[in-house]
């Protein structure tokens, strides 16, 4: 399925969700956000999506420079309106790709800026290529974080480096970026698509019941019993899976396990 600013296509279990507003730096205005919004919707209703990739176009030269600020500035008055219906889109699909059972996993290439760095940062795991930096970029227009950062940056970082990354606009580098544990691998710029795709098939291939289960998890803000409560009825959950019961059978045989996503 194609949208006018977000790609989308099912290849082999792995749904690739493709930044496409190359000429704008993939900045964020409502026709981008509301495609990804839908894209996410494609994602979490496919029983064959088992892996998300989100990437941006090879035109691109960069992953996503925030929100459209002209965009912003047309709207004169109107512009809280508008960032109000923007924000609506972009929540929702951020939304659903953190609750989805599928991992996501963001390929960034360039800057990741505003709600270009929001966006990878709410992914379960980001890859990015050597040249990648991530910068908050908000406060620097006068204005406040959104999609997800104020949720996740503190998770990740910590709220002193949270608050330095978003007052201080502080340009990470991908070393950087790697050391502060806000992006899993840093690959040479000319093997980031290959690598993010390997990674993907890896999970698409994995027991993606499971890993929805373990989303779910990691998400959660319960108390100790709270959460332990959770695991038992989560492991139980997944015990009840034809993946569970053909990996343990597998593991007794000595044998790889074949999971098949059920």
């Amino acid at each position: 399925m194609t949208f006018e600013n977000v790609l989308y296509e099912v290849r082999d279990g792995v749904a690739h969700v493709t930044l496409n507003r190359p000429k704008a730096a993939n900045a964020m205005n409502v026709g981008l956000t509301r495609d990804l919004a839908y894209a996410a919707m494609e994602c979490d209703e496919d029983p064959s999506v088992r892996a998300v990739l989100i990437k941006a176009s090879p035109e691109s030269k960069l992953f996503c420079a925030g929100g459209d600020l002209r965009s912003f500035a047309d709207a004169g008055d109107r512009a809280p309106l508008l960032l109000k219906e923007i924000t609506m889109y972009l929540h929702a699909a951020i939304s659903r790709f953190a609750r989805m059972r599928a991992p996501v996993i963001a390929a960034v290439n360039g800057a990741a800026a505003g709600a270009g760095f929001s966006l990878a940062v709410s992914t379960d795991l980001a890859i990015c290529g050597e040249s990648a930096t991530f910068t908050m970029a908000y406060t620097a227009a006068g204005l406040t974080p959104d999609g997800s950062s104020t949720f996740f940056l503190p998770r990740l970082l910590g709220r002193r480096r949270t608050l330095e990354l978003m007052m201080s606009n502080r340009r990470l580098d991908a070393t950087e970026a790697l050391d502060w544990g806000l992006v899993n691998r840093v690959v040479a710029d000319a093997d980031l698509a290959s690598a993010s795709e390997k990674l993907a098939s890896t999970l698409a291939a994995g027991p993606t019941e499971a890993f929805g289960i373990l989303k779910k998890l990691v998400l959660s803000d319960e108390s100790l019993e709270g959460q332990m409560e959770l695991e038992a009825r989560g492991i139980a959950d997944a015990a009840r899976t034809s993946d569970a019961r053909g990996a343990i059978a597998a593991f007794l045989e000595k044998r790889k396990p074949d999971f098949e996503g059920a």
